[in-house]
Formats: structure tokens, sequence, C-alpha cells
């Protein structure tokens, strides 16, 4: 929040007649005339992030610095951010001992040169936020024990809204991007096409196209048509929750972007940056290598909708994709809300229930996503296809989800195996992608790799079997299919270099060394790489150097 914002809360708040559940006002902590102490902090914390969700409001507020009764601004002397409990942070003291966790914000800011802090706690949701193991709650300016007031602690059990269905005030069809609008549409059309209304939808009008599509209510724009539908400068109408994406390169190059509404669109544009190179592949047991896409479009595609229909937007955060040299790693606000990722990876589980319901069933009608249960399932079975490590849930934290996405092999024995056997079922393929992660399995798991000769080795350094056909005698075959490679991968620097205008010798051996015949050692795949090089810039003469001979930096010959 800015300051111009947090001093417009604070004027809203001193304005209110009396203190209500859901804010308190208080001078300072843990001092000979202090009006709480640093653990009545947390059980406010608790008392008013219930009482919020009973007065049906998104935050609660604990505000120091204002004097009780008169809201005169005193300041207070509590500095939250150097604040120690014992050899503890303060803040990192307080979030352990709440539960479940809550994403307050402690703003320290001055007024009238008075230092305030303000804490914005946001509602309670299906479950009371309690402290040290005790739930509160404010009656008649009173902090107390919540138990003791049963029908409070029922209405919060009951208070899981749906946050994505909320009709927004003051928002209209105008608020909507006219070139989503037409692409949403289309989409719904193409998945009506069997449904006895299919030929009357081009004349329909906006309003029943969105009403029908579950996107809008009776005609009023909810937080969904905004996300996906709405203009950029529409945005403000979801504040001070948000609708972005960030796109960020973190590779030996840097970058980032951020992508806000109409999501509908801009998941393409997304799609679009993210570089897709070919992976090569040297199976033992064929002539010609195996190439396949670094990343399969459905793939990305279906992680970016899941993070979309599944972020906690109460939590006021941005979906991050960060691409790396070898993974695209996905990142959304809040727990997995229906069971355990592993629940979903063979298709057979339903998700009972979704965290923005109505955002969901909108991105099935616009055919973003299925609510069946098989986006998981879809992307396993992509990644199998395609000989790479299997997407990647286990590093999701209580308030996060990660999803990683392989475009690079973690273990060659791994990418073999699935290559030269190609009927391996996907349970067995499961067990052999946490062997080469090196996730623990069972020993029933095991013995059952072992029968197979899939796996090697003892517990718990078990690893892929290098079993699989043998690297002698092939070594004359890659002599014979050379002049192929060769020009597989010079076409492969060309286009890198046309895409970047210039790359160092760093860069193409990074890009090279891990796709050149593992028959090579490292040594020769450099100087395999340095020929290469040697040939277009000498010979075929389409690049040239324009760095120096021990930097050199390489770009296409403008003549060419």
């Amino acid at each position: 929040m800015t300051s111009t914002e947090l001093e417009k809360v604070l004027k809203e708040l001193i304005s209110q007649p009396y203190e209500d559940a859901w804010f308190e006002f208080k001078t300072n902590v843990a001092s000979h005339h202090a009006s709480v102490s640093t653990e009545g902090i947390g059980e406010y914390i608790s008392a008013l992030s219930n009482g919020a969700c009973i007065a049906n409001k998104d935050f609660g507020y604990l505000v120091l610095g204002i004097e009780d009764g008169s809201h005169k601004i005193v300041g207070t002397n509590f500095v939250p951010r150097t604040s120690k409990i014992g050899n503890q942070d303060f803040e990192l003291w307080l979030r352990t001992l709440l539960s479940p966790k809550v994403n307050f914000e402690i703003h320290e800011f001055t007024v009238q040169d008075k230092p305030i802090v303000l804490f914005r706690i946001p509602a309670a949701k299906a479950e009371p936020v309690v402290f040290q193991k005790k739930a509160y709650i404010r009656i008649n300016s009173h902090k107390t024990d919540l138990k003791l007031y049963p029908d409070y602690v029922r209405y919060i059990y009951n208070s899981l809204e749906d946050w994505s269905a909320k009709v927004v005030d003051n928002a209209t069809v105008d608020d909507l991007d006219t070139q989503a609008l037409q692409v949403a549409k289309q989409k719904f059309k193409d998945k009506c096409i069997n449904e006895d209304y299919y030929s009357e939808i081009d004349n329909w009008d906006t309003v029943k196209l969105l009403d029908k599509a579950k996107i809008t209510v009776n005609g009023k724009i909810t937080r969904t048509a905004l996300i996906l539908l709405g203009k950029a400068e529409s945005s403000h109408y979801l504040l001070p929750f948000i609708s972005e994406i960030t796109w960020k390169l973190d590779t030996n190059e840097k970058a980032y972007e951020h992508y806000c509404m109409p999501l509908l669109l801009n998941t393409t544009k997304i799609l679009q940056r993210i570089r897709n190179y070919q992976y090569k592949f040297f199976p033992d047991n064929q002539l010609l290598a195996v190439s396949v896409n670094k990343y399969e479009t459905r793939v990305i595609l279906e992680a970016m909708n899941n993070a979309i229909a599944h972020e906690d937007y109460t939590m006021q955060s941005r979906i991050i994709i960060t691409e790396k040299t070898d993974k695209l790693v996905f990142q959304n606000s809040g727990n997995f809300f229906s069971g355990s990722p592993d629940e979903y990876f063979f298709g057979d589980k339903t998700p009972e229930k979704y965290r923005n319901q109505w955002l969901a069933k909108a991105m099935v009608n616009l055919g973003m996503i299925d609510t069946v249960g098989y986006g998981i399932h879809t992307m396993f079975l992509e990644q199998k296809k395609r000989y790479f490590p299997l997407p990647d849930y286990s590093k999701s934290q209580s308030d996060k989800v990660i999803l990683e996405i392989y475009g690079h092999e973690i273990d060659v024995n791994y990418s073999k195996l699935l290559i030269e056997n190609q009927n391996l079922d996907l349970k067995t393929v499961i067990l052999l992608d946490r062997v080469q992660k090196k996730i623990a399995i069972t020993k029933d798991a095991a013995d059952f790799l072992k029968k197979q000769k899939l796996i090697e080795g003892r517990s718990p350094g078990y690893y892929v079997s290098a079993s699989v056909a043998k690297i002698t005698g092939k070594k004359a075959q890659y002599i014979k299919n050379k002049s192929f490679d060769d020009k597989y991968f010079k076409d492969m620097v060309l286009e890198y270099i046309k895409n970047y205008g210039q790359v160092t010798k760093e860069e193409i051996d990074n890009l090279l060394l891990d796709k050149l015949p593992a028959i090579l050692d490292k040594e020769q795949k450099k100087n395999k790489i340095r020929n290469l090089l040697y040939s277009l810039s000498k010979k075929e003469q389409v690049v040239e150097n324009k760095g120096t001979k021990r930097y050199p930096m390489w770009k296409l010959k403008t003549d060419i």
C-alpha cells in the first residue's frame, strides 16, 4: 500500500464513531504505558480476522498510535521491523503462532509527524484464526474467547464464499476488452457445438453471452469477468487484490515482464515469450537422433491456466512463471485446494471443490481448463511422450503451489529407457522419475523396478539402470551420420544468433553441449563446437566474430 492509500484507510477508520469487531486502536506495545502486549497483538490479529469475517469485511485492522476512545493521533514507540521476542524476529514469531497462516501486512508510516503502525489482516475464511491454539473475538470493545459464541463459530465455518463470483460495483461491460470478448464468444461456441442453442449464439448480445458462459451474474460484472476479459485500465476495480502474471527469465540472460488483464488473451502472449528450442536425444538402439520440442504447448497452457484458476487472490500476490535454462517454474498463492497433486497423476480423481468455483466454471466454458481432474494427468502423459522428467510439485509449500516443468533431461538413462521401452506404463515411469530425482521410494516399489532391471543400487541410493543398449559399436554409425548431425547443429546455432542478435562462445556451449552424442566426452564436444563455428565462419562465411579471439562474440554476416 502507498502512503496515500494508508492515510486514506486510517482516515476512514478514525471517522468511525466507535471501534468495531473488525478494527481496533491502540497506542504502545510492552511499555509502562502500553495498551497492548506483544502477545496481545497476536490475540488481536485472531480476534480482528474472525471479526472481519462476521462483519463481512475483506480485512480487519489493528492500528498502533491512535488513542482509544478519542481517536486522537498520538504516535507509537513500537517498531515491528526491529523488535524481537527473545532471539526471534517479532514478525516471524507472530506468524508461527497463528493458524491457519494469515497473510497479514505490517505498515509503518507517519501522520502529523507521528509514527503509526497499521496491521491489515485478511478476514478468516472457512475456519477461525487462532493464536497459540486459541481463537478470539471482539465483543463490545472486549477481546474474549470465540468458543463462547457458537453462532459466530458456525458462521465462520460456513463463510467460505467464492471470491471470484463477487459482483464488482460500478463495473460495466464497457470495462471489458473488445478483442477478449470476441475470442470468448468463439471459444464458447467451440465448447457448445453439440448444444441445442449453438446456432443462436451469434445472435446473442454481450450480456446474454456472458451470463450463459457463467462469466457474469444477471448482467453484472464479476471478478471473474475482469480477470479473464477486463481491460488493463480496469484493474483498479479489483484493488487491493490483483490479477497479474509475471514472466521472468532467469538464465545467463535476465528479463521480466508483467501481464495483467485480460488473462484470456495474455496467456498466449506469455506462451510466445517462452523460448522453445528443439531438444535432441541419441538413443543407443536407433540410428537417427530423436528430436522433441523443449516444452509442449499444451503443457505450458495447462500449467498456466491451472495457476489462474486456483490462485488465492485474497493473498494479493502475482502468479510467477520463471523460465530457467532447464525448466519452467509456475508459482501461485494458496495451498493445493482439493486433495494433493499425486492423487491426480493417473486421472482417476475428480476435485470435490474449487477455491474459485465461478472462475473455474467460466474457464471450462471458454475451453481453458477442465474440471474433471485430467489436467495434471495430461501433463504427465505429455512429458512421458517427450522423454523428459515428469512435472514436479515437491517444492510446494503450505501457502503456495510450485510446479516445475522440465525441458531438459536429469538422467540420460531415464530418457533412454523411455525411448527404448515405449510400452512402460505411467506407474512405472513415475517410480523411475522419483529415482532419477533422488526421491525415496518404498521397498516394494524398488523390488518391482529391480525385477524389471530398470534400477540398480541399494536403498536409499537407487539409480536408473544403464543396462539399456550399450554405446559400444555405435561410434561408426555416428561418424557415418556426421554430415546430417552437423547440419542440424549449425542450423540451431544460426537460429540462436538470429533470435538474439549476437551470442558468446559460452552461450553456444550452453546451447549445444547437452545435445551432442553421449559417445563424446566433454572435451570432444567442445572441439566439435569449435569445428562447427570454424565451418560457419571460415568455410560457409555466414557468421563472423565481432569480439576478440579470447572472448568471441558471434553475429550473422550482414551480406548474406
